[in-house]
């Protein structure tokens, strides 16, 4: 992890999440480990999405309102656009999102994976028909503990990281 890589580092509850941005986009987050030192925004455009995510931890119901510049295949933003449909507090399952896009329950966990704006882009919102699934393709140390996380605060539970 090098914190040049970022135009901000916030810490939150779960961890850290670096922030990458264009001048007036946003272009990825990765989660990072706590012990990532913070980077303050060093952009307008990174202060206003600072601020979006400080509000969603503070009212997860808040809604995010922010450009966002990315790739993808065609079937992976169709995707994504699927699950930052799915409002907080909610879950689907990945055969029940693969339902709604036309698509295999595989496929959908393999766009999750590769979705390079968690929290904006709420795929810790789909989750096995038997439990919580897999989260970021396990890219992050205790992944399903950020995801287990998520799912506790937009259900209004108050637990530590």
């Amino acid at each position: 992890m090098n914190p040049d890589d970022y135009q901000a580092i916030l810490p939150t509850p779960f961890g850290a999440l670096g922030l990458r941005v264009s001048r007036d986009a946003l272009t990825g987050i990765d989660f990072l480990p706590a012990s990532a030192p913070p980077v303050p925004p060093q952009t307008a455009f990174a202060r206003q999405v600072c601020a979006a995510l400080r509000a969603y931890l503070d009212d997860p119901r808040r809604p995010f309102d922010l450009p966002l510049e990315f790739g993808g295949t065609e079937f992976q933003r169709r995707v994504w656009r699927a699950i930052a449909a799915i409002p907080a507090g909610k879950t689907l399952t990945y055969s029940e999102l693969a339902e709604k896009v036309g698509s295999g329950a595989r496929a959908v966990a393999n766009a999750c994976g590769a979705n390079p704006m968690p929290v904006i882009i709420p795929c810790h919102r789909v989750v096995a028909r038997d439990g919580l699934g897999g989260f970021m393709k396990g890219r992050a140390r205790g992944s399903l503990n950020i995801k287990q996380w998520l799912l506790a605060h937009e259900r209004g539970e108050s637990r530590a990281a």
